[in-house]
């Protein structure tokens, strides 16, 4: 069955316009990879083909919601991102690109809302609850039902000395940050 999972569109999203914006920098995808308990090295063991590349490693966060509509949810993606050989100056244009185009609120959401549209339609599902139809996308093979994104923001924690340590993370550099997003489910079949 389908869910709604908006950090999967964001990944494929950056993922594309990065790659894009730094072709001299990739020679792949920038790949993401979600939190499970893993060390660096043992990512890059699993996916060789990654590590020559920036890489991030991202975890969802529900944030509470402080308002009385419960249909707008607000999340927030941290992402750590490394850069294990090669130039580390591509970490640096990485995190600059990805800033760039998640740094501007409402516009970004806009942009991303449109990328969305543009992906290939999955088959229509049933939402257990509501039991209306939902229209879902394609994202690498899997049907997601359809986030519409209001606002991102951006932001760096001080943080980022804390996950290079090169006796676990093996790692020329790392930066972490947080994607802050506001969206509510899209997708409904009238």
């Amino acid at each position: 069955m389908a869910i709604y999972y908006p950090p999967v569109f964001i990944n494929a999203y950056l993922s594309e316009k990065v790659t894009e914006s730094l072709p001299d920098r990739f020679s792949g995808d920038f790949r993401f990879f979600p939190t499970t308990p893993t060390d660096i090295e043992t990512l890059t063991q699993n996916f060789p083909e990654a590590s020559n590349n920036v890489f991030a490693v991202y975890d969802r966060m529900f944030k509470m919601r402080r308002a009385a509509f419960p249909h707008i949810k607000s999340e927030q993606l941290l992402y750590y991102f490394y850069k294990t050989s090669g130039d580390p100056v591509a970490l640096i244009e990485t995190t600059q690109v990805v800033q760039d185009f998640l740094d501007r609120g409402d516009e970004s959401a806009q942009e991303l809302n449109e990328w969305l549209t543009a992906l290939p339609e999955g088959q229509p599902i049933t939402d257990p609850i509501t039991g209306r139809q939902l229209r879902t996308k394609v994202i690498n093979g899997t049907d997601f039902c359809i986030p519409f994104f209001h606002e991102i923001k951006i932001y760096q924690l001080e943080e980022t000395r804390d996950i290079v340590d090169f006796g676990t993370a093996r790692t020329f550099a790392g930066n972490k940050i947080i994607i802050d997003y506001d969206w509510h489910q899209a997708g409904i079949v009238e």
